[in-house]
């Protein structure tokens, strides 16, 4: 689902990821997440991209929502997030009808239900949920993995990775990592909150390096998100293709 995870699912070949890992549960948690991605094109110019999303993480439920500036709310015509996962409507003057839908701009929801993963995407403005069919999971960048979309990474691909004698300063929390053929892949995996605080991948010629770091809330909202959803519209995601 994210682009660090996808890489790290790619390297980590001989423990792909499956729809259901051992455990399909842990602890509640609200979380801020942090992406940065750093990429040397073969014509010498360095990139960079940084991003944030807030996740409730709940049995059964995970629903993840982008960090969004004040200056981008005008150019999405889309909800705007806090940190608590809530939306507020972005400013109806010159606002126009959705007429796309932006899967990157909008919170998504994903679900397990009877041992089968349910993702969906919440447009608070047009008071709709887009339900996204197995089928074009892939246009979303949803691998249809309860594991990565729960723990942030499969706990199977987390423990397929040898323990790292790198010191950890948080308690409970255990450094893994692998190196193979110049590529790298570390994780900083708390094993009482089933969590990676830190996923990290690149290569050892620096043409390439994603990182995740996650920081857990104190306290936890009690309003759930989709538990706010009566009354909506639901639309198919088909009604959005050409």
């Amino acid at each position: 689902m994210k682009i660090v995870v996808l890489a790290m699912t790619a390297c980590l070949a001989a423990a792909p990821a499956v729809a259901l890992p051992a455990s399909t549960g842990g602890p509640a948690l609200d979380l801020d997440i942090e992406y940065y991605t750093r990429v040397l094109t073969p014509e010498g110019v360095t990139r960079e991209a940084r991003y944030s999303e807030t996740m409730i993480r709940r049995p059964g439920h995970v629903w993840v929502a982008r960090v969004l500036p004040k200056s981008a709310v005008g150019q999405h015509a889309d909800a705007v997030n806090d940190k608590s996962g809530h939306h507020t409507d972005a400013p109806k003057q010159g606002a126009r009808a959705h007429a796309e839908f932006n899967h990157a701009v909008i919170p998504h929801h994903v679900m397990l239900e009877n041992d089968k993963v349910r993702i969906e995407y919440i447009d608070a403005r047009e008071k709709a949920v887009v339900v996204i069919p197995a089928s074009e999971y892939a246009n979303v960048n949803f691998d249809g993995s309860w594991g990565n979309a729960f723990f942030l990474l499969d706990p199977k691909l987390v423990m397929a990775l040898p323990r790292s004698a790198k010191p950890s300063t948080v308690p409970g929390a255990q450094w893994r990592e692998r190196e193979k053929n110049g590529i790298f892949e570390r994780v900083l995996w708390d094993d009482k909150r089933q969590i990676p605080l830190v996923i990290e991948s690149g290569d050892r010629a620096s043409t390439f390096y994603r990182q995740v770091r996650v920081t857990a809330h104190p306290t936890q909202v009690k309003t759930l998100p989709w538990e706010s959803l009566r009354g909506y519209s639901q639309k198919e995601f088909a009604d959005f293709l050409d």
